[in-house]
């Protein structure tokens, strides 16, 4: 080998190792005054203990300092593999309501950008097969959705949801959904399970790993073992519960729950607890219940239970669906005035979901004790006690009338309404990442 050959692999070598350093050294630093108001806990979390899924809370930053802060924090060295397919395995029923919540989760995301909705669906899809996070689609979309701030994804609990996609960018995301639980993969995001606008500082960025960037999206994923590909073979569930926030927006999710409001408090208090699915059909009596008898569990679902209410004395159901549940950790009680109208089985038809009278969910690990009653069989003094939909009708005097409510006309969302130049959000952006 000549001499200006080995001079030339010489040179070529240095320069490899040196590029990554110039490259990280012309990062722009980061002004001391915003430093010093990040707070930057690091810590990885070893492979036998579960890292903890933070609220959403943001550093005190304006969005031009958040910027510069989050540019001067260098994506993390070494491969970014593509996620393996994903294929979901339940019922057609099951499988549209877990397509029916990915798709919001894109759409109220993502805004009605193809590119950005995949990302935010693998994103979803990443959480869901990491022990961290609920099992089921439905769970891991609306994780944290009780809170008024801090849910895991933002339109579910800042009251996007009063907005309505129009039907073909509804249509596209529930394509881009499907295709996903078919096995698609967006490839660029990997196995990342967290991911934030680039004009905020969310306080647990800084303990993950900043592994891409979409446009104005960054996404990361766990430091350590639990960011690996072998972290992400947790078992799912294929059980999706019926999500009443949905029902505006979604044919699978229209019913609400059986237990309608109380369903969708529990979905959020307790999102590992699977929801109560609905059926299309009639049902058919469960045979001969007497009021007052001691009721059984379902064959499906040992912890809940079906029972005959005396119509006569509506106070006393609360005394029945405790002495029931006596001192179970998790219970649920549904009741109906009429035999004929007891369901079978936890299927019920629309016409044995609008029959029911009472109702009591219970999850104390969740912190969820709540009953409600059907007002309109059962007028009570409270209307928080009345199940939604079920409140006794009143006329209401010409002076109460009140023009129906078309939404928050500004939504301020973290991951949705991008800064203006001079710092301000914007009520209308809805930023693309691509």
């Amino acid at each position: 080998m000549s001499w200006r050959v080995h001079a030339i692999l010489t040179g070529v070598a240095a320069l490899a190792l040196a590029l990554p350093a110039i490259v990280v050294s012309r990062a722009p630093a980061v002004p001391r005054p915003i430093a010093a108001k990040v707070k930057r806990p690091q810590r990885v979390v070893a492979p036998t203990e579960l890292p903890d899924v933070e609220p959403v809370e943001l550093q005190d930053l304006t969005p031009q300092d958040a910027r510069s802060y989050n540019a001067s924090i260098p994506f993390v060295r070494g491969p970014n593999p593509a996620a393996r397919p994903f294929r979901f395995a339940g019922d057609e029923a099951q499988r549209a309501r877990a397509t029916d919540c990915l798709a919001a989760a894109a759409w109220y995301e993502a805004g009605d950008d193809a590119v950005g909705e995949r990302a935010v669906v693998q994103v979803v899809l990443n959480r869901l097969r990491h022990p961290a996070f609920p099992k089921t689609v439905c769970g891991v979309v609306f994780q944290g959705a009780e809170r008024t701030t801090g849910c895991q994804f933002t339109f579910t609990c800042d009251g996007a949801l009063a907005r309505i996609p129009s039907p073909p960018a509804w249509d596209r995301a529930r394509r881009i959904a499907a295709d996903a639980l078919k096995g698609a993969v967006f490839a660029p995001v990997g196995y990342a399970t967290h991911y934030h606008t680039d004009w905020v500082v969310p306080y647990w960025s800084a303990s993950l790993d900043k592994i891409a960037e979409v446009h104005t999206h960054l996404f990361f994923r766990w430091t350590g073992w639990w960011g690996t590909p072998a972290a992400f073979r947790r078992d799912v569930s294929s059980a999706e519960p019926v999500v009443a926030k949905l029902a505006g927006v979604s044919d699978a999710h229209k019913l609400g729950g059986a237990l309608d409001e109380a369903a969708t408090a529990l979905a959020a208090a307790a999102p590992y607890l699977d929801g109560l699915p609905v059926a299309a059909g009639d049902g058919a009596p469960s045979g001969e219940v007497a009021v007052g008898a001691a009721p059984r569990a379902l064959a499906d679902a040992p912890d809940t239970y079906f029972v005959l209410l005396d119509a006569r004395r509506p106070d006393d159901f609360a005394a029945v669906a405790q002495r029931t549940c006596a001192d179970r950790p998790r219970c649920k009680v549904m009741g109906w005035i009429d035999q004929r109208l007891i369901p079978a089985s936890m299927m019920m038809s629309p016409q044995q979901y609008q029959a029911m009278g009472f109702s009591y969910l219970r999850d104390r690990d969740g912190g969820f004790d709540r009953m409600l009653w059907n007002c309109q069989q059962f007028p009570r003094a409270q209307a928080t006690q009345c199940m939604r939909g079920r409140v006794a009708a009143r006329p209401v005097p010409a002076a109460e009338a009140t023009p129906a409510a078309k939404g928050p006309a500004t939504l301020a969302g973290v991951r949705r309404n991008a800064p203006a130049p001079e710092a301000t959000p914007s009520p209308a952006a809805t930023p693309r990442i691509e």
